[in-house]
Parts: C-alpha cells; sequence; structure tokens
C-alpha cells in the first residue's frame, strides 16, 4: 500500500530485499470498476460506431483488464489477467460502456484511467452480493430457501447424461431429415448448471468480485437490473445492500457507485398500464438515497427490439458526467431531473422538480408526451401536459374530474420526451404509491 501520490507517469516500483524486483511501466491515476450484467458485458465491437473507435483507439495511459467470469461459493483470491495499454487491437472485446466512460474521463481530466471491467451478462444482483448477508436477513428468506432446493436437488451428471441422450437423437432425426429432404427438428439446447452460473447467490461476489476487493479504486460504475425486474419492490433493498456491503469490505469509505437507470424496451403499449420495468426504474431511483451515488437515466436510447441497445457512447458520456461534476466539481449538467412535489389545483396537477438546471422542454415534437393521471379509482388514461416556467409541468385530462396521482414513462418502453436543455431526460417516476405488480414477488 501507497501512499497517495500525484497523477502521471510511468514509473518503476521496486522492492529491494534478498533479490530485487522492478515493476515498469506503472501509472498513477483514477480507477474505476465496470461491473453489471449483459449491457455492461457487451463490447465496443457490439455498438455504433466500433469501426471509428478501433480506428481512434490509441490511449496510451488508460488502461485495461478485464476479470474472467467465474460462478463459485469458493472465495478467490486472484485472477488470470493483467493491464494493457487500450489500443485499436484490443479496444474491441472490451466493455463499450466501460470504454466510453474511461475515455472521457482520461481525456476531461489529463490524468491516467484503468479500468477493470467486472461483469456477467445475465447476472442477479444477489449473485454479486456476500451469501450471509442474505442468509441473515429474513426478507430474503424465500429466495435462499428456492436456492437451497435447487442445491439440494440438482444433478448435475444426470442433467448432462440426459442431454447427451437427447443430442444423439437429435443428431439421426437431423440425418433421416436430410436425406427425406425436410427441415431438421431444433438441436437441443446444452445445459446450463445453475450452481456454477450468474443466478446464484454470492457466485459472483466469491468468483470475481473478492480477487478485486481492496484495490485502491475511485468508484464502480453498473448496468444490471433487467434480471431482477420481476423483483423490483425487492430491489429497493437488494440494490443499495450490496452496494453497502462492497463499500463495507473495500474499506475506502463510501466510494462513488454510479448506475444506469434501465432503458426503454418491449413493445410501445397504447393504453398505461402496470410495468415490471417501471418498477425496477422506481427501485433504482430510490437508491440515490445513498451517498456517493448517481443515475445515468437513458430511457431515450432503448430499443423495443433489442434488450442490448447498441448506442453505449452516450450511456458513458452520461456517466462520465456523473464523475466529472459530482467528483472533480467541473461546471457541466450532469444530473436528470427527478420528482420533487405536486400540488392538485382544481381539474389539474402541478408536478415540481428538482435538478432542472436550465429549464425543461419537450424534445422533437412541441407537445410534451409520456404524462399518465388517474383519480381515486386509480384508473390511469394518458394526460395533456405544460411546461409552465423552468421546473413545473402541470398535467390534466378532461377524463379525469378529480385527479390524485400523475406517472411519467410508466411503462416497458414508454413514449416520452421531456428533457433540460442539456438533453438529459426526465426521471420516470410516479406520485402514489400504489401497489405494483411485483409487490410481492420474493
Amino acid at each position: 500500500t501507497l501512499e497517495p501520490m500525484p497523477a502521471g507517469g510511468p514509473f518503476e516500483i521496486v522492492v529491494e530485499g534478498k533479490n530485487r524486483v522492478a515493476i515498469e511501466d506503472v501509472l498513477v491515476g483514477e480507477v474505476w470498476v465496470c461491473s453489471g450484467q449483459s449491457n455492461m458485458q457487451m463490447a465496443v465491437n457490439g455498438s455504433y460506431g466500433a469501426d471509428l473507435v478501433q480506428q481512434t483507439a490509441k490511449y496510451p495511459h488508460l488502461r485495461l483488464i478485464s476479470v474472467p467470469r467465474v460462478g463459485t461459493q469458493e472465495p478467490q483470491a486472484d485472477f488470470e489477467g493483467q493491464w494493457e495499454p487500450c489500443s485499436p487491437e484490443n479496444v474491441g472485446s472490451f466493455s463499450a460502456v466501460g470504454f466510453f466512460f474511461g475515455q472521457l474521463l482520461h481525456t476531461s481530466l489529463d490524468v491516467p484511467v484503468g479500468l477493470i471491467h467486472d461483469s456477467w451478462g445475465g447476472s442477479s444482483c444477489e449473485a454479486w452480493i456476500r451469501r450471509d448477508l442474505l442468509e441473515n436477513d429474513s426478507q430474503y428468506k424465500e429466495l435462499m430457501q428456492r436456492w437451497e432446493n435447487t442445491e439440494e436437488t440438482y444433478d448435475a451428471e444426470n442433467v448432462q447424461a440426459d442431454y447427451e441422450k437427447k443430442l444423439v437423437m437429435w443428431k439421426e432425426k437431423a440425418a433421416a431429415a436430410r436425406d427425406a429432404g425436410t427441415p431438421p427438428p431444433a438441436r437441443p439446447r446444452a445445459p446450463r448448471n445453475p450452481l456454477i452460473g450468474q443466478h446464484r447467490p454470492g457466485n459472483l461476489y466469491c468468483g470475481m468480485l473478492k480477487p478485486i476487493i481492496g484495490y485502491g479504486v475511485r468508484g464502480a460504475i453498473w448496468y444490471q437490473g433487467e434480471s431482477n425486474a420481476s423483483r423490483a419492490y425487492q430491489y429497493r433493498q437488494l440494490f443499495p445492500l450490496m452496494i453497502r456491503s462492497w463499500r463495507d469490505e473495500w474499506k475506502q469509505g463510501d466510494f462513488h457507485f454510479f448506475w444506469v437507470q434501465l432503458a426503454d424496451f418491449k413493445a410501445e403499449r397504447t393504453e398505461p398500464a402496470d410495468s415490471e420495468w417501471a418498477e425496477l426504474r422506481e427501485a433504482q431511483t430510490r437508491t440515490l438515497s445513498l451517498p456517493n451515488t448517481g443515475q445515468a437515466v437513458i430511457v431515450d436510447l432503448g430499443e423495443s427490439n433489442d434488450i442490448h441497445p447498441r448506442n453505449k457512447e452516450d450511456v458513458g458520456e452520461r456517466l462520465a458526467r456523473w464523475a466529472l461534476a459530482s467528483i472533480h466539481g467541473v461546471d457541466i449538467a450532469y444530473r436528470s431531473p427527478e420528482y420533487k412535489s405536486s400540488e392538485t389545483r382544481k381539474n389539474k396537477i402541478v408536478v415540481s422538480f428538482d435538478f432542472t438546471r436550465d429549464g425543461l422542454r419537450a424534445f422533437d415534437v412541441s407537445e410534451v408526451r409520456g404524462f399518465t393521471i388517474a383519480g381515486a379509482d386509480k384508473a390511469f388514461v394518458d394526460a395533456t401536459a405544460k411546461i409552465i416556467g423552468k421546473d413545473k409541468i402541470e398535467v390534466w385530462s378532461d377524463a379525469v374530474a378529480e385527479p390524485v396521482a400523475v406517472r411519467y414513462a410508466w411503462a416497458d418502453n414508454p413514449t416520452c420526451n421531456v428533457r433540460t436543455r442539456a438533453g438529459l431526460p426526465l426521471t420516470p417516476f410516479r406520485t402514489d404509491d400504489w401497489p405494483g405488480v411485483t409487490v410481492d414477488n420474493h
């Protein structure tokens, strides 16, 4: 452990005892953990503009390292990997969100930046948490009981043997189909052992996080939540627990932790409806109550037919805005507007917002879109909305004479268009606290 020192390099570290060891090309700067599931794992090669990125990614003081995907209940002390200077040859396989975030920090601050890519597609939040923390909390009893049952009953050898039999039968049927000139049957899917996968509680904490805990970091960026959407209410406690537990183990205090809110996804609905993804977004927003946290809202960057939207550059930029402004004091827009309060005025509800900075505007069309309104019957209908001044929006509908609640962007894939003048989208919200569709899912 070294005392803090000015950013720069390259330096040489020399350790002398009975022998002499010299470690060369050492940099001092910002180090960030880039974790989560597939939208963090998605490589630069899969994002828009990958060909141009590869032509220009010549940053010898931007260093990249990736942690192999290992799921286990046995805490790991090390992993196979090494720091590499960012280059056209290796940037393509690195996390796109991580790269775009780190590249902006590196060029803006003019200091070395190190990125530790530590994600696994499809991973559940509970896999990144130390298992005993979940076992000792009664609210996760059902979750842990399900996994204890799986652990007791899953027989990997029998499952594999059954798959091998099905594969032999498939080959015979496929050959017969080819001879007959007919389409072959679908190939059986190879089994995935849940005991060594990315969902089992504690698996990724032990296999992927434990090896890097204690490395000096500035903070972490996180893109996950899709796999927990059906348990969104549980995520209200689960996600903050994960953040607090990482900080406790790192012993660096409340290091900065920024995450990406879920993008818009799935088919657009023509009528207001309940939404698991909206409830998960709400759980993410509530986590801003923890110190030194930030949320990049990207409800405008998703693709309805692809859970992996390819625009990762804007995602990285919105995360970088948080780091530059909240840590380094750079005077730029960085936080999306958030719901503050509401007031009923006859047949209308006036909603006030925090963090509007230079004001709100309707993007693309003049009409404000994305609001719904309901009376005491809890039946939401599409609403008309009007921006008032810098930080208020008036909402109403002729179909609701006595409104009591307003929602905005409350859908898997909402049609919404309110942004700040700097282009940051309004954070999805609701003014009511009526039980959602995931309230009983544990």
